[in-house]
């Protein structure tokens, strides 16, 4: 990962946390039911996640108590707008843009001196079947301050009446208790520190529970879509719920997709785009096999393209060139068929989202596309990272040199 740490394409907002703030996080874990980490420094991203606690803990997930209960921590400011880097659901950064828009003022004050500790409670204790994300509707965000920081604040005031009343201004044991509360947390009489619930409504999104399920439901009939053989077997078990399950192995889906007019392919449009040309480039270098020049080179020098094309065995070569292969021959007939001569995968990443989706759920839709398919780079880059950094440690050096030339170039 260091070529990518360099190109700054890994993780490259997190926010470095040291010192006083460590202190403030581990209280914020020890309030969620978490153990406190023993690292001295650390970073994290917009939702309070920190990679190496993730590590230390052997946790990537720390920050949840099982896959319906997800929290976060908030301990300064810096984290408005800030990427999510492990999200548990597509919408976990809106959630988080939400919280900073209602309550950012609030926010920059509270943290000078305490952290705030998040809960989001979509109504369910815990889950019991695949299905029950479809009872996500309305996600509250609850917060709490860490040492009760509200609770205090209260407790001053009152101390305050109580010295007010009567002959009490001489008590002595008033003046110190107001003293070391002073002292301890600061004179809190004229802060604000009541950060009221904010309510998340939820449409369509993607979430890790169940090993990956895809719930669309704002669109002609809702339709699930599972990463999980298993979670998907049990799924179509269901007799209750009216709506629409598949495997996202399963040919039928894309057809599906086509059909509620939520995909689209214009196969002579998108040979003229970028984005065919990275994926053309990246299925070409599938095929390489003992090369004498740097693949990157190969992909970036179109004489040497050609040459490796011609090296390669012929039927890579049509499985590589058969979507400008379908085209040719429809200029001269039309009786060919698309699954006739393009490639499965390959047609498959010729789909994008249709155009008259909003784009929050076009954004939704190519991130299942890529996940159908995971053919061009960039796209995988940007709408799954996790899958992205998976896929880049298997590639050959030279291959992903030209990977990170390829997204350097086009963000």
């Amino acid at each position: 990962m260091q070529k990518l740490k360099a190109a700054n394409l890994y993780r490259s907002e997190l926010i470095p946390i040291s010192g006083k703030l460590v202190e403030r996080y581990n209280q914020c874990l020890k309030k969620l039911g978490f153990t406190e980490t023993k690292l001295i420094k650390f970073s994290i991203d917009g939702i309070g996640w920190s990679p190496e606690i993730a590590e230390e803990k052997k946790e990537q997930h720390y920050l949840s108590n099982g896959e319906s209960n997800s929290h976060g921590i908030i301990i300064s400011p810096l984290q408005n707008n800030k990427p999510v880097y492990l999200p548990n659901h597509t919408f976990d950064r809106e959630m988080m843009q939400l919280v900073f828009k209602t309550h950012g003022d609030k926010i920059n004050d509270i943290t000078r001196d305490s952290a705030i500790c998040l809960d989001f409670d979509q109504g369910l204790d815990t889950f019991y079947e695949p299905l029950d994300l479809l009872r996500y509707q309305i996600i509250t965000i609850k917060f709490h301050l860490i040492n009760n920081l509200d609770t205090i604040k209260e407790e001053q005031l009152e101390l305050i009446e109580k010295f007010k009343f009567g002959n009490n201004f001489i008590d002595e044991s008033i003046h110190n208790q107001l003293l070391e509360s002073a002292i301890k947390y600061g004179d809190l009489r004229e802060r604000d520190l009541n950060l009221r619930s904010v309510s998340y409504v939820t449409d369509s999104f993607y979430t890790r529970s169940f090993g990956g399920v895809y719930v669309l439901r704002d669109f002609i009939s809702p339709i699930v879509v599972f990463e999980d053989k298993k979670w998907y077997k049990e799924a179509i078990k269901d007799t209750i719920h009216e709506v629409i399950i598949f495997h996202i192995s399963q040919p039928e889906l894309m057809e599906k997709l086509r059909d509620h007019i939520i995909i689209a392919y214009d196969l002579e449009e998108v040979v003229s785009t970028k984005r065919y040309d990275r994926i053309k480039k990246f299925e070409f270098a599938q095929h390489l096999k003992n090369t004498q020049h740097p693949i990157n080179n190969i992909l970036s020098d179109s004489l040497l393209f050609k040459s490796y094309l011609n090296k390669i065995d012929i039927e890579a070569r049509k499985k590589v060139m058969s979507v400008e292969r379908y085209l040719e021959k429809l200029e001269t007939s039309n009786q060919y068929k698309i699954s006739d001569i393009v490639d499965e995968d390959l047609f498959k990443a010729m789909h994008e989202p249709h155009s008259s989706l909003h784009p929050k759920h076009q954004d939704l839709i190519w991130k299942l596309l890529v996940n159908i398919s995971p053919k061009d780079v960039l796209f995988i880059y940007w709408y799954d990272k996790q899958e992205f950094y998976r896929l880049y440690e298997t590639l050959d050096p030279s291959l992903q040199d030209w990977v990170i030339e390829t997204i350097s170039n086009n963000i």
